[in-house]
């Protein structure tokens, strides 16, 4: 172990366990809110320096594994009994742009001032349940065996649960309690594919497993393969999973809704990466998959299309864009998975941007309702935050949305099969409509007079008044609509930043891309870290 390495082990370990050991630190400090901030921000800052470090250490040094317990090699055959924690280029990367994506929300959340119901009751159970959150979004990505990556779904479940129920208004608790019935069945059929697997293999260490499913008959391994996918692919919001999500996202805050649609459903994409490339490498369900991503992107972009509020229809898009990643995943080449992969960083933090904005519309307005808004260009604040990232969503060149998108039809057009091809007149497709979208709301709320609005009258109501029809949620006791706190515009500058970040050094991070793809792909890279002794690969 180099002098450079050898923080290692301890670097690992941070981004899981500080957010864990502040989230306990804040809920003792419930009484002092701003010591509750102060410690919040700072576990989180912590956790993205050492995400920061593991990127670049990784890159020089390759894959580490650190196995937790001190239980050696006392599981079956070679592999580690305890938990096994991994971290390669794909999962450096993923935990950066997570960890800037969750200190730049919580920031502009604490800007917002969350309340849990009335004014009078300040919040208190908001920043460690969304430290809870972010432990279990970075323990997803370092996870190295299958029942650790269960418990962190767990942990984003019943964390995901409490954000989304912040205020405790009956449709906030309708729309938590549907996305929790449907995360429990992707729960339970994750842990029968837990059961199947061990059944199967003897383990339930990613490594181990992949090295003994070569053994394994095809059927059971396809069988296998398939339980996994159905868990992930809900996870991931991949069609026809994915009807739970415009239902679920867009009644809870903006902060809360902009964390949920930026990261969870990633966690899902990451999950299916490991498996197909790891576990279950060979192409055995690469033309389901291409069919799923077709659907994905167009039954996605045609709901966002019939959407007259923006959250609604950006919970669309993110449905959408997900079936971009499944085909860069579903092509099983380098060239397909390096353009997944930087995709995925880029929607990551461009979706996370435009549930920002919204959350600044509807404190400049009142309403994220297309009905009721208009003449928004009177901000040119608010309208530069909005129309950079939507031309990025939509892939306008020069931005990061169209470098990745052409990458992945490169990928589509090398593969050469008919189905490819199909899939690249899709995306080329669901990119114009996405245009066409993200124009809607350029027109509408920006440009349009407000007068001209169906509903502007009710817009221009006293705050009392307000209802955002497409939820039924009232604005009551808004004393705040028309201002929009430096605090809340500042992050959400930042991340418009971070995307702008992706297309300036597009040429280095795709070449990052390149390297994480060809790590993953290669099998025996991880497989050597976690059974070889955990030592940089």
């Amino acid at each position: 172990m180099t002098p450079s390495t050898s923080w290692f082990p301890v670097l690992i370990t941070l981004p899981t366990l500080v957010p864990l050991l502040a989230a306990a630190l804040t809920l003792l400090l419930g009484r002092s809110p701003r010591f509750q901030r102060v410690v919040t921000i700072g576990a989180i800052g912590t956790a993205f320096v050492a995400s920061c470090l593991l990127l670049y250490l990784t890159n020089e040094h390759g894959t580490w594994a650190l196995n937790i317990g001190g239980w050696g090699d006392k599981g079956f055959g070679n592999g580690p009994l305890g938990i096994t924690l991994v971290v390669d280029q794909l999962s450096a990367l993923m935990l950066v742009v997570s960890t800037s994506v969750l200190l730049c929300v919580v920031v502009y959340a604490i800007g917002q001032g969350i309340r849990d119901g009335t004014s009078e009751q300040p919040t208190s159970i908001f920043l460690p349940t969304y430290l809870i959150l972010t432990m279990g979004v970075c323990n997803a990505f370092l996870a190295g065996d299958l029942f650790n990556l269960y418990v962190s779904f767990e942990v984003l479940l019943a964390a995901s649960f409490v954000l989304l129920t912040v205020g405790a208004s009956p449709e906030r608790v309708r729309a938590g309690a549907s996305y929790v019935m449907v995360s429990m069945v992707s729960s339970l059929i994750f842990l029968a594919g837990i059961a199947f697997a061990y059944a199967t293999t003897g383990t339930l260490n990613l490594a181990e497993m992949a090295t003994r499913l070569d053994d394994v008959p095809d059927g059971t391994r396809n069988a296998l393969y398939a339980v996994l996918l159905v868990a992930f692919g809900i996870k991931a919001a991949v069609f026809p999973l994915s009807a739970w999500l415009p239902d679920s996202y867009p009644t809870a805050p903006a902060p809360v809704t902009a964390v949920f649609a930026g990261l969870l459903t990633k966690v899902g994409v990451y999950a299916i990466v490991r498996a197909h490339t790891l576990l279950f490498p060979g192409g055995s369900m690469d033309t389901m998959l291409l069919i799923a991503g077709l659907l994905t992107m167009i039954v996605g972009i045609l709901g966002a299309i019939a959407q007259s509020d923006i959250k609604r229809l950006l919970s669309f898009t993110l449905v959408s864009h997900i079936g971009y990643m499944v085909f860069g995943i579903a092509l099983s080449s380098q060239i397909g998975l390096s353009a997944a992969i930087y995709y995925v960083a880029h929607h990551i933090l461009v979706q996370t941007t435009l549930f920002l904005v919204v959350g600044l519309i509807e404190r400049q307005a009142g309403s994220a309702s297309l009905r009721r808004l208009g003449g928004l260009i009177a901000s040119p604040v608010l309208a530069g935050l909005f129309l950079i990232p939507a031309l990025n969503l939509g892939g306008i060149p020069p931005f990061s949305g169209f470098i990745g998108k052409v990458a992945l039809l490169q990928a589509g057009a090398q593969d050469g099969s008919v189905l490819a091809w199909v899939l690249v007149a899709g995306s080329v497709i669901t990119s114009l409509l996405t245009l066409y979208v993200v124009a809607r709301v350029w027109t509408k709320g920006f440009w349009r007079p407000r007068a001209d609005a169906p509903e502007g009258d009710l817009a221009d109501a006293a705050p009392s008044a307000l209802i955002d029809e497409s939820t039924d949620i009232a604005f009551d006791d808004r004393d705040d609509v028309g201002r929009m706190p430096i605090t809340m515009v500042a992050p959400t500058a930042v991340m418009v930043a971070a995307g702008l970040v992706l297309t300036l050094w597009a040429g280095p991070i795709l070449g990052f891309t390149d390297r994480a793809a060809d790590d993953i792909m290669d099998r025996s890279v991880y497989v050597d870290a976690v059974l070889g002794g955990g030592e940089p690969r």
